[in-house]
């Protein structure tokens, strides 16, 4: 099968208008592939290149009666040059330990993303957490989810969920000790998916979707060039 016929196989649900979490006083609505659909790594990775994003076992993507903020962005790895902030924070975080795994459902996993929900995302919709929604929102998916772990002498201090596509990676989620701010390690992860999708070869680093005027997105702007997808179409957005 073809990947257009995959597509054209693939039917969306919709949920009704809701309360936006980024912008007040917009009305959000959200489409989802059918959790009933067969889904494999190559119909993942063509739904990633079409602007949809996964949370969980779910792949969704945002589809707004009166608003086209929420813009699909991804990084084209041999394009990236680090600035001189990014280069400082490399050099900063030399002495991490770097580990993949295949399991993050620990105590010690779970303990720092609760103390990262608590202390960074209070107003967000996953506060406040819990073990399930730590399981459910983190699960691995399709055979393509990778976790990285970022260890100080043994201790954790983060943790990068990414998942592996044909074309890409998908930066699916990081959390972190929120008492390291010298270390700058929400930024310091991308550069490591940024480094790592680099050696394999592959093109972009997904980073979710970027609303200009939400500041908790700002953070995406410093990474350049970005590559945004409007019309069905992606191109360069430079500095």
């Amino acid at each position: 099968m073809s990947k257009y016929s995959q597509l054209d196989s693939v039917r969306l649900l919709a949920t009704l208008p809701h309360p936006c979490g980024y912008l007040p006083d917009q009305e959000a609505t959200t489409v989802f592939v059918d959790p009933q659909t067969p889904i494999d790594q190559r119909l993942y990775s063509r739904l990633s290149e079409l602007g949809f994003r996964r949370s969980g076992a779910y792949l969704y993507r945002p589809q707004c009666a009166n608003c086209r903020a929420c813009i699909p962005a991804r990084v084209p790895v041999g394009l990236f040059v680090p600035n001189r902030s990014q280069r400082r924070c490399w050099k900063q975080n030399r002495d991490l330990d770097i580990f993949h795994v295949e399991n993050i459902d620990t105590d010690e996993h779970y303990e720092l993303y609760a103390r990262y929900i608590e202390r960074r995302h209070q107003d967000g919709e996953m506060y406040p957490p819990s073990r399930d929604q730590f399981r459910n929102f983190l699960t691995p998916a399709w055979g393509a989810t990778r976790y990285i772990e970022f260890r100080a002498r043994g201790r954790l201090v983060a943790t990068a969920v990414s998942d592996v596509l044909t074309a890409g990676i998908s930066a699916i989620y990081t959390f972190f000790d929120p008492d390291e701010t010298r270390r700058s390690l929400g930024s310091y992860c991308i550069l490591y998916q940024i480094e790592w999708a680099r050696r394999l070869g592959l093109p972009s680093l997904y980073l979710g979707y970027w609303i200009e005027e939400c500041q908790k997105m700002a953070y995406k702007r410093q990474f350049q060039p970005t590559e945004l997808l409007r019309d069905n179409r992606w191109s360069l957005r430079s500095p």
